[in-house]
């Protein structure tokens, strides 16, 4: 995992312009009430889809976050926007019934799906609760994790902000999620791609509307370099990321600072 080598410099914009004074968003336009109820809605098929539009790749990434979080046997750790709990699960494992992993998602559908799905590991808990509020006290956990969520909360930093004062002091912030990939020409057409896909295979299970906000979501979303200062932004210091999935894919990791 490489430091982003591109702070300060001036960022091309999703059409490819060079020297653009566009900025990306900060967060989720879209209100979250409406989106609490999507995610209810398409929690029964979201795993499935989510395989299929990754071809397959999404366990090999999320095996990369829990790696990326440096547990070990006897860790806590937070997943947030845990969906269907397949993330969760992967920490569970890696801290072992030493340890303990909360599963959090402001969608109670989702959090039925997860605990019928991953109610094998003790070690593992849900809870309905919203991103930017965590139930629990500061400094709680070893490492927290989101994955492929970021883009749904309100506001980016305040989200990291919030991850953040969940881990102690030390500990791992990481965040798994879509990205534009370089250079300009690509990114295109990996979005178009994408927008077109998207909601053909939610049509197929009767979720079109669903899964056309999944890549509109994307769109003004920022791309790795900007969200590796947004996670400085929000506190967080040694981040860095790498990519997967011919950069449509980015693994964010920063460390909350010392005491």
């Amino acid at each position: 995992m490489t430091p982003d080598r591109n702070e300060g410099r001036t960022q091309n914009d999703p059409s490819g312009s060079k020297a653009s004074t566009w900025q990306p968003r900060t967060g989720n336009p879209v209100d979250e009430a409406e989106v609490r109820t999507m995610f209810d809605r398409i929690a029964p098929t979201y795993d499935r889809l989510n395989t299929l539009l990754s071809f397959g790749s999404d366990g090999r990434w999320r095996r990369a976050a829990v790696r990326a979080t440096g547990v070990r046997s006897g860790d806590r750790v937070i997943d947030v926007a845990c969906g269907s709990g397949k993330l969760a699960a992967e920490l569970a494992l890696a801290v072992g019934p030493p340890g303990h992993v909360t599963g959090v998602d402001f969608s109670p559908g989702m959090i039925e799906v997860a605990r019928r799905r991953q109610s094998a590991l003790a070690q593992l808990d849900f809870v309905v609760a919203n991103a930017l509020a965590l139930p629990v006290a500061d400094g709680s956990f070893d490492a927290a994790t989101i994955a492929f969520a970021l883009r749904n909360l309100a506001d980016f930093e305040a989200g990291f902000r919030e991850l953040a004062r969940v881990v102690r002091p030390g500990g791992r912030v990481v965040c798994l999620e879509l990205s534009l990939p370089r250079p300009a020409w690509w990114g295109r057409l990996f979005h178009g791609v994408f927008r077109r896909v998207s909601p053909l295979l939610g049509a197929a299970v009767g979720q079109h509307e669903a899964y056309r906000y999944l890549p509109a979501s994307l769109e003004g979303f920022p791309d790795a370099d900007r969200l590796a200062g947004t996670m400085r932004a929000a506190g967080l210091v040694d981040v860095r990321y790498r990519r997967f999935g011919l950069g449509s894919v980015a693994l964010h990791v920063g460390s909350v600072r010392g005491a």
